[in-house]
Order: C-alpha cells, then sequence, then structure tokens
C-alpha cells in the first residue's frame, strides 16, 4: 500500500521557495535542517490530516555529492515550482523489487529523523516525475506531528501525463481520494483550503 506523505516544491535557493510558497498559500514556512547526503536543505509548513509540504533546494554550504541528487535538483531551474509528490510504504524493498524504476534505496537522515528513499540512478524519476518519490520511514513519528498547524488543508492533488493508464496502472497500490490522475503534459497541481480561501501551488 502506498499513502501519500508529503510534497515537495523545488527551487533555486530557499529563499526563492520560501516567498513562491508564503505568497501563494498565505501562511509562513518553518526552517527544516539539511540532508547531507544528497547536499540539499529545506523549510516545512505543516498541513492538516498529517500531510507536510517541504521547500527544497541545494545547500550552497555543501559540498556537491559524485552521484545526482534527489529530485533531480541537479538540473533544476526557473521559478520555484510543484515539482514533486511523496508516498510512504511499510515495505520499500518490496515496492522496488516490483518496480525497479522508482529507483533504489538510500539510507538518509536529518537530525534524528531516518528514512530510506528510492532514488533513480540519474535523479529522474518515471513518467517525466510524474511518477512518486516512495519512501519508508525508519525512525518513530512523523515531521508533520513536529511542525505549528498552518490551517491549510490539501483538497486535491492533481497528476498529469500523457500515458495516464500507465501511470495509474503502475500505481495501483495507491488509493487516496485527494489523488486525481489526469491525461495531459506532465504536471503536478495542488490544491488547498487555506485560511484565506481556495488556493493552487503548480
Amino acid at each position: 500500500m502506498l499513502e501519500l506523505d508529503h510534497l515537495a516544491v523545488a527551487a533555486e535557493t530557499l529563499e526563492d521557495g520560501r516567498e513562491a510558497v508564503e505568497a501563494a498559500l498565505g501562511v509562513p514556512l518553518q526552517l527544516g535542517g539539511q540532508h547531507r547526503h544528497f547536499g540539499t536543505h529545506n523549510m516545512l509548513l505543516g498541513l492538516e490530516d498529517g500531510l507536510y509540504l517541504e521547500v527544497i533546494a541545494v545547500d550552497p554550504s555543501a559540498p556537491k555529492p559524485a552521484y545526482a541528487r534527489w529530485f533531480d535538483l541537479d538540473r533544476f531551474a526557473g521559478f520555484a515550482r510543484l515539482t514533486t509528490w511523496i508516498c510512504r510504504t511499510s515495505d520499500l524493498a518490496a515496492h522496488t523489487k516490483v518496480q525497479p524504476q522508482a529507483g533504489v534505496p538510500v539510507a538518509l537522515t536529518r537530525g534524528d529523523l531516518e528514512w530510506r528513499m528510492a532514488v533513480p540512478e540519474n535523479g529522474q524519476l518515471p513518467y517525466d516525475h510524474a511518477y512518486p518519490a516512495v519512501m519508508q520511514w525508519d525512525s518513530a513519528g512523523h515531521p508533520a506531528a513536529r511542525l505549528a498547524p498552518s490551517g491549510c488543508r490539501l483538497k486535491r492533488l492533481v497528476v498529469c501525463h500523457p500515458d495516464v493508464d500507465g501511470l495509474r496502472r503502475d500505481l495501483h497500490e495507491m488509493d487516496d481520494a485527494r489523488v486525481v490522475f489526469e491525461a495531459g503534459d506532465a504536471a503536478l497541481r495542488a490544491e488547498f483550503d487555506t485560511p484565506f480561501g481556495p488556493r493552487v501551488l503548480a
């Protein structure tokens, strides 16, 4: 079973990402931390229903790794935007055995948080990034429980791809009424209820 865990907005810098998300949703982000393995860092926003959103960017203070960064951040350029949705599973090894395109499990940490995430060797997720990054939490608790409530709730995540039937088939373990698959150019669009009314991130 795959469960929606969180959403990721990629940015050239954390400040770019913070400004974009705060302008779109009208609420402030919180400091996150560093991911030493991939040389990245993030900021976070707590959402309702146990979800959260992260802004992620290359950490200019960290050395560049000898391998591709996750979220395809080595190639990222332009305005901050929603690029990745992340799903959790209780058995990442089983998922990657059935869906090897998801990537190779990589053990990661941030502070006292520990998890594994399937990362393709080239950093590029299948279906032009419409396929989710799949992870398994190895530490107790969840980051969303540590974040101040923002009053924002994910209403709908629209996942678009020309081969939407193939994407649905490969994600048959995913059963979440908030996640909607549509045919079209590869893209993600997240629709939120916020303290200031409906808002969209894309």
